[in-house]
């Protein structure tokens, strides 16, 4: 892995429990090897948020804090963030804001 890409993972359509597992192990292979302390959960095609999506997004983070890592979501509805909210997750998987179009493309802003 390129050190200066972000890692990134997305989450597209409606998540089912059965998609946890396969999120985590990408998640899991884009980190190994790497001195990464943070991913990206890019959920801007995410379809209905829901209590599944809570579960992936929970997962993703146990998941990258296993691997000394935390997450940060991108293009988050505000129907998902109230829904991390309410589970207690809101400040578990901060968001970002959304990739940029033109120069710098590509490269996610800072979440500071």
């Amino acid at each position: 892995m390129d050190a200066t890409q972000p890692i990134v993972v997305r989450i597209a359509g409606n998540v089912t429990p059965a998609d946890v597992p396969r999120l985590c192990d990408e998640l899991c292979a884009q980190l190994m090897d790497t001195d990464a302390t943070e991913a990206i959960c890019d959920v801007g095609e995410l379809g209905r948020p829901d209590l599944a999506a809570v579960n992936a997004v929970a997962r993703l983070q146990l998941t990258a804090r296993r691997m000394g890592c935390r997450i940060l979501l991108r293009n988050a509805a505000p129907e998902l963030r109230a829904l991390l909210d309410l589970a207690g997750l809101g400040e578990a998987a901060r968001p970002i804001a959304p990739a940029r179009a033109g120069p710098g493309a590509g490269r996610d802003p800072s979440p500071d």
